[in-house]
């Protein structure tokens, strides 16, 4: 696995690197993971039809509104993806490992794509296969602007409210979340780094 470490990156731009990469990962076979922040920025998946409130930008993932900002951790994946649901598990598995470890009480829940407390969502995910390479990702919300984030409903699920890991008492900082699940991705995969 090659690991990309982007920091703080601007939606529009990291969607053109991660384009790259994506392209880097056609050429060379390998599973490419990066790790990257997002300023304050809605994206909305390109089967969404409906308007909000607020200014956003149309992605290519799948998904209704998702929120970015600084304070929350974005793991893309430009993976090798023979099969797209096996991909997927490997993907939840490597966050409920996290989530066991730090907040058990954090549940998958398949029918809104997502990472719950009761109504509170903590992490989304969002996905598109190309030429048998995944794109786009997991967003994790580690200590983020709730009020912020607050302004839509994520993934517009009526009585969902956003979340972040300070707000359940997790106490981390952004880089030593990504060193975390740096592990539980590999071991998910097992692929280690190159």
């Amino acid at each position: 696995m090659k690991l990309h470490t982007w920091a703080e990156v601007p939606y529009k731009k990291a969607r053109s690197m991660m384009q790259d990469i994506h392209s880097e990962a056609l050429e060379d076979g390998q599973n490419h993971l990066i790790l990257c922040t997002h300023p304050n920025i809605f994206t909305v998946g390109s089967d969404t039809q409906h308007s909000f409130c607020v200014d956003v930008v149309r992605s290519d993932r799948g998904g209704s509104i998702t929120c970015h900002s600084l304070g929350q951790n974005i793991f893309y994946f430009c993976f090798q993806i023979q099969n797209p649901a096996l991909f997927y598990k490997k993907v939840l598995r490597a966050f409920e490992c996290f989530f066991t470890k730090y907040l058990p009480e954090v549940c998958y829940d398949k029918n809104k794509a997502g990472f719950y407390i009761q109504n509170r969502k903590i992490a989304s995910l969002g996905f598109r296969y190309s030429q048998g390479v995944s794109l786009h990702g997991v967003a994790l919300n580690v200590d983020v602007d709730l009020a912020f984030h607050s302004q839509v409903n994520p993934c517009n699920l009526p009585g969902i409210v956003p979340t972040s890991l300070l707000f359940e008492g997790v106490i981390l900082t952004q880089k030593e979340v990504n060193e975390q699940m740096l592990c539980f991705i590999q071991k998910s995969f097992d692929d280690a780094l190159c």
